[in-house]
């Protein structure tokens, strides 16, 4: 976790391999074996547990097991490759051939790391259509994702049961996707970019910010040495949505190399399957460009990229066109338009000849401009970031101790125009931290670090956590973690979607930071069932707020209000996850959560509204035997909720007090070819949208219109079908 912390040193630049070895005729794991790279001088051995863990080379893809009284294998790595089993046979067995095998694991939790990680490799992206992050958790066990409101398609994660406001989301270790970006972020990251995702629970290090109160997903995009030649994605559904990917990279020489990522997207069609006179998702057009350039030498690493995306979306009554004379008033409408730049450097180096030392310095710039019209109402807004951090490493050659340590400074300028209220604030942020981590990979690692910052509005945040990791046996880990998290209100930025209210929005004026306690503990056992491995793993965390900002839905239908806790506001969540292979090409996993989410909302201590009581989920994946075919089916059991109050509506508009518990389902099979892959799937096989989405549909600019009490899916059956095209780089 702590190497993979710090991407612009070269220590971690090229990625990192990690796995098990076995004896052939017991299965029991091998200690002491030796893993080096062929033809260098990279290498690592294996614990009591019979786990390594070493950094991908350039110069070669063999990996080499040695190991005294048995064969000596090498073993060809392909790029995707993170985590290997490997079978080793004693000298004295008479073979007559060599058997290895590795695996591309879809999920996996990374063994060796303090902080409960999940890892998403570019595996688990195929398994569904995957057109944007949002999409990517379709077959994933830890996070949701829900539509915000049911009428601009804004979509936010949750993360042990709390919104994804409280998630600190990076894009390869820097902060991402806050302020501005917080509604519709996730559909700023096309799924065909995304080279991996890190999921991190609870509070993990203190390297990038004070955020993160519910845990930290980290993107990390495709690398130019490392990806395909050339790489092109096609993707329509039946409701004539379209997408095309494509990224192309070369190597100029051995130390630079660069690379070109276009994302293009259209969805032109009107439909209105429910016939309440809106559309039934909003027609949308994006383009995305991403140009990246990376120099590396073996002690030296920079890298350096600028994006650039605009976007437009069209809403709300079918009769809506843009091009009408009174634009707001002939028929309701929704436009938003969002023109968003960044640019970012990395640099690192390694130092001295021990390489015991490494510098890295991060920085990113985001210009991100927000037009957004609803009805006769409107939110104009743009955001100027600068975030920059300086980090610095020290592992002494063959000790478990590493210390990191750094500087950081964050300054955000908000302009907001809420129809005609302004609002203007600049938020200055310098902070420091310090990070010591003893790692000994046979049984216990300790992670224990603090921050301090000073906000120029909130005043200083001081951040301690702390994280275990502490073998049980060979075949049993626990994880353990506890600590603080702020974050600083950002309301509007956050919540225009509920612009397509006929709701008023109160903000309180005294409005303070948030602070949490996040604790949790995690148990996971690895069994070896008939000569394949099951993991089993349990987990609680528990988030108590010392203030929260609540958003006050009960009080009134025709007024939301956002204040200061004044009393109790938690979460608890329980989650049971089993998953194993037990038969070659067949994955399943399954998942059971708990959550008891509750919050004081107008002095009385309420269940989180809009929110599935528990989920449960299980995927099942077939590769056949000619690796040609692969069939993945998810069903997710959603349970109850509560509704937020209304009161004061008339009958017809009244929901209730509580929704149903409720199923999708999803399937996706892919073809694969040389170098094509076709894919066809459906989406939420089995029709179910929640009723009556918009309240008040028919008269959206009277008092009792409200779009934003979403709970369920929105659109029904999609059916899509894409194509896949790479020619890769020769290994």
């Amino acid at each position: 976790m702590v190497l993979l912390l710090l991407p612009v040193a070269h220590i971690n630049a090229q990625g990192t391999i990690t796995g098990r070895v076995f004896d052939a005729d017991s299965i029991t794991p091998l200690t002491g074996v030796t893993v080096y790279w062929s033809e260098t001088t990279t290498g690592a051995s294996t614990d009591l547990d019979g786990e390594f863990s070493i950094r991908r080379v350039r110069s070669t893809s063999q990996l080499i097991f040695s190991f005294i009284g048995y064969i000596s294998d090498t073993l060809e790595v392909a790029q995707d490759v993170t985590e290997i089993t490997h079978i080793m046979r004693p000298h004295s067995r008479e073979i007559d051939e060599v058997e290895v095998t590795a695996r591309h694991p879809a999920s996996h939790i990374n063994r060796l790391e303090p902080v409960l990680t999940v890892n998403l490799t570019s595996r688990e992206f195929i398994r569904a259509a995957c057109c944007n992050l949002a999409e990517s958790f379709e077959t994933n066990a830890s996070v949701d994702v829900v539509y915000s409101d049911a009428v601009t398609g804004a979509q936010q994660i949750e993360l042990l049961g709390l919104a994804g406001s409280y998630v600190q989301i990076m894009t390869e270790n820097y902060p991402a996707m806050y302020g501005l970006a917080s509604p519709y972020g996730l559909s700023y990251v096309p799924g065909p970019w995304m080279e991996s995702i890190q999921i991190s629970k609870g509070t993990s290090s203190v390297m990038h910010g004070y955020e993160g109160i519910s845990g930290q997903i980290n993107v990390e995009f495709k690398k130019p040495a490392e990806s395909e030649i050339l790489y092109v994605n096609g993707f329509l559904n039946d409701a004539m949505r379209q997408e095309i990917n494509l990224n192309t990279s070369a190597i100029f020489n051995d130390r630079l190399s660069g690379m070109l990522l276009f994302h293009g997207a259209a969805n032109n069609r009107v439909i209105d399957h429910n016939r309440n006179g809106f559309r039934d998702e909003p027609n949308a057009r994006q383009y995305h460009l991403f140009n990246r350039w990376d120099y590396m030498t073996e002690t030296f690493t920079f890298r350096t990229g600028v994006r650039v995306m605009q976007e437009e979306r069209i809403s709300g009554e079918t009769g809506y066109n843009r091009d009408m004379a009174d634009t707001f008033s002939e028929a309701y409408g929704i436009n938003i338009g969002t023109t968003r730049a960044e640019a970012f450097s990395k640099l690192g180096l390694v130092f001295p000849a021990d390489r015991s030392m490494t510098v890295g310095w991060i920085q990113n710039f985001t210009f991100h401009d927000q037009d957004a019209r609803f009805g006769l109402r409107s939110y104009i807004a743009d955001q100027r970031s600068y975030y920059s951090s300086l980090l610095y490493q020290w592992t002494p050659m063959l000790s478990r101790h590493t210390l990191h340590a750094g500087l950081s400074l964050r300054h955000d300028r908000f302009n907001e125009m809420t129809d005609d209220s302004p609002s203007d604030r600049t938020e200055q942020i310098p902070g420091a931290f310090l990070q010591y981590t003893y790692n000994d990979t046979a049984s216990v690692t300790v992670m224990a670090g603090i921050r301090v910052d000073n906000h120029n509005l909130y005043g200083t945040f001081i951040t301690p956590r702390a994280n275990l990791r502490y073998n049980i046996g060979s075949n049993t880990t626990l994880r353990a973690s506890a600590g603080k998290g702020f974050r600083t209100p950002s309301v509007m930025a956050e919540h225009f979607y509920l612009l397509a209210s006929s709701r008023s929005i109160d903000i309180a004026d005294d409005l303070r930071a948030e602070e949490a306690l996040t604790a949790g503990l995690n148990i996971t056992h690895y069994q070896m069932i008939s000569g394949r491995e099951m993991r089993l793993s349990a987990e609680y965390y528990r988030t108590t707020f010392q203030n929260q900002i609540v958003t006050d839905l009960d009080a009134s239908f025709s007024e939301v209000s956002f204040y200061n806790l004044d009393g109790q506001s938690f979460s608890n969540v329980l989650h049971l996850e089993a998953q194993w292979a037990p038969v070659e090409g067949l994955d399943v996993l399954a998942a059971w959560r708990l959550n008891d989410v509750r919050a004081t909302i107008g002095g009385e201590l309420r269940e989180k509204p809009l929110a599935s009581r528990y989920k449960g989920l299980l995927t099942i994946s077939w590769l056949n035997r000619m690796r040609r075919w692969q069939y993945d089916y998810t069903i997710q059991l959603n349970g109850p909720g509560r509704i937020p109050d209304t009161q004061g509506l008339p009958d017809h508009y009244n929901p209730g007090e509580r929704f149903g518990a409720f199923t999708v389902m999803n399937a996706h099979i892919t073809r694969f070819f040389r170098q094509w892959e076709l894919y066809v799937g459906v989406e939420n096989l089995l029709d179910f949208k929640q009723p009556h989405p918009i309240i008040g549909a028919e008269d959206p600019f009277g008092p009792n219109f409200d779009g934003t009490l979403i709970w369920g899916p929105v659109m029904g059956r999609k059916i899509y079908g894409g194509f896949r095209f790479a020619i890769n780089r020769p290994q």
